[in-house]
């Protein structure tokens, strides 16, 4: 069966034709994010994520091929590879200053943080509690706050941790955290 063939039977649906090009390319697909840094796990997602993409396209029948498919899914994994590099980095500069901004040792920053965690949303304060103060996962979060998956927890968390970092900043000096 030739790509084309296959192509058009993506495109009708055949879920058969993409298992086929899910093993033909895995191990090309999968090399690319490992050996960017990746971890086995993280190309097998990556590669599983850029075939439902791919599917969809394919499917709304306003995809033309111009290219071998194997370039077109390659090209598809390696822009949501780079997506996962940036949010991975982003979130490591996060966690690093909410190791320091989240330390709440004395009573009176206890009650600075908890005036400003007032001053938030409803789902931002959720987040933000079940984060730190009840160390649930991601996951967790987003399955309870009924977020589409991980990622929009993540960011959500992410924006309100910026929100409550600025009304702490724009309330408060750091004479008001000195003991």
């Amino acid at each position: 069966m030739d790509e084309k063939e296959i192509f058009e039977r993506i495109q009708k649906g055949d879920e058969k034709a993409l298992e086929l090009i899910y093993k033909k390319y895995y191990r090309m697909m999968t090399k690319l994010v490992i050996t960017n840094s990746g971890t086995e796990e993280e190309a097998r997602d990556i590669y599983q994520d850029a075939l439902v993409v791919f599917w969809q396209k394919a499917r709304s029948g306003n995809l033309v091929m111009t290219a071998k498919m194997s370039t077109y899914i390659y090209s598809i994994c390696q822009n949501l590879w780079r997506k996962e590099l940036d949010r991975k980095k982003r979130l490591s500069h996060e966690e690093k200053d909410t190791a320091q901004s989240m330390d709440m040792d004395s009573p009176e920053r206890e009650k600075i943080i908890a005036k400003c965690l007032d001053q938030l949303g409803e789902t931002c304060r959720k987040v933000l509690m079940y984060y730190y103060f009840d160390e649930m996962s991601m996951q967790e979060i987003a399955e309870k706050l009924g977020f589409a998956n991980t990622d929009t927890a993540k960011t959500k968390k992410y924006k309100c941790k910026q929100k409550l970092d600025e009304l702490v900043k724009a309330q408060y000096s750091e004479h008001d955290f000195l003991d």
